[in-house]
């Protein structure tokens, strides 16, 4: 595969990605982003924890989607992530929901 290819694959893939958000995002309440996913749930709770003088973040989330192409699912019934890094979660309200149209 060229690298020409495997660019179009990626764009394609990636506007399915979008696409496939824009038809879900009206059936959740939660935007989490972590360092590493983001993450539309309904559900969502954030403990900070620490162990030998290190802090870090244990979220759990329930009824979840995952933005990630490479994912061959996105749904997710149940997540936990345990991350040193920063954590962000925000109640979507309705005019968040309504993504551009186009």
């Amino acid at each position: 595969m060229s690298a020409e290819e495997l660019e179009k694959y990626e764009t394609e893939q990636e506007l399915t990605l979008y696409r496939e958000y824009r038809d879900v995002v009206k059936i959740f309440k939660y935007v989490v982003e972590t360092d590493r996913r983001f993450y539309l749930c309904n559900s969502v709770d954030v403990k900070a924890r620490t162990e030998a003088g290190e802090v870090f973040f244990e979220v759990t989330i329930s009824d979840a989607w995952v933005w990630d192409m490479y994912r061959p699912a996105r749904f997710a019934k149940n997540v936990k992530v345990l991350t040193f890094k920063d954590v962000n979660v925000e109640e979507l309200a309705t005019s968040d929901i309504d993504p551009p149209k186009g």
